[in-house]
């Protein structure tokens, strides 16, 4: 997993409460258990006027102009910003990957899924609980004066907007320490490889019949 470093990007707004999962990455891409390739589907119903399927190019899709990754402004975002309850519905992982995918490292809303929340630490993606005066200001700005554009620092957990104006976030230490190393679930195990290892030999001495090869 590649490491979080600080960065700055436009946010994407979408102003929408109980995003769900099957609107991120809808129900016909789960097919595919690769964590690439689905950003181009990252909120498919949303973003084009007809029904996306598996491996389809999307170069010539119709699109939906009044959806916000559409608008050119946004369209390099890697900051997505929504309200409450997103990534509700099913526990899919996909959502997260398509996030991912498309280049969003951050996302910012005043709550989460749980599995959702948690699926995010585990791919790379920052998942920000802002309260929502601060989540209202920064929708207003957006509205008011056009794209957002704001540095993510999470070694210091904090966010910056173009404005000057610093938010300050909360983080579980074990989660941040993961994301600035880069650490996924199975990166972290291997760390230990070594112990792993001479367990497996001390056990093959200990219990040599479970080494065993079977017929």
């Amino acid at each position: 997993m590649e490491k979080f470093v600080k960065y700055s990007s436009t946010i994407i707004p979408i102003d929408r409460s109980n995003v769900d999962t099957d609107a991120i990455i809808p129900k016909q891409f789960l097919k595919s258990v690769e964590k690439s390739g689905f950003g181009d589907n990252l909120f498919d119903a949303w973003r084009y006027q007809d029904q996306g399927e598996p491996g389809q190019d999307c170069t010539g899709r119709p699109l939906n102009e009044d959806f916000v990754l559409n608008h050119e402004n946004y369209r390099d975002g890697r900051i997505l910003m929504a309200r409450e309850n997103f990534g509700c519905g099913s526990s899919r992982e996909h959502a997260v990957w398509a996030l991912r995918d498309f280049g969003i490292r951050t996302v910012l809303a005043t709550s989460y899924a749980d599995i959702f929340f948690n699926n995010c630490f585990k791919n790379g993606v920052l998942p920000v609980v802002l309260p929502a005066a601060d989540i209202d200001r920064l929708f207003a700005s957006d509205q008011d004066n056009g794209s957002v554009e704001m540095e993510v620092d999470l070694a210091r957990q904090s966010l910056t907007s173009d404005d000057g104006r610093v938010y300050r976030f909360e983080i579980d230490e074990f989660k941040k320490s993961c994301l600035l190393e880069g650490l996924d679930d199975i990166a972290l195990t291997l760390q230990y490889v070594s112990d792993i290892d001479d367990y497996e030999q001390r056990r093959s001495r200990e219990v040599p019949w479970l080494f065993r090869d079977l017929d």
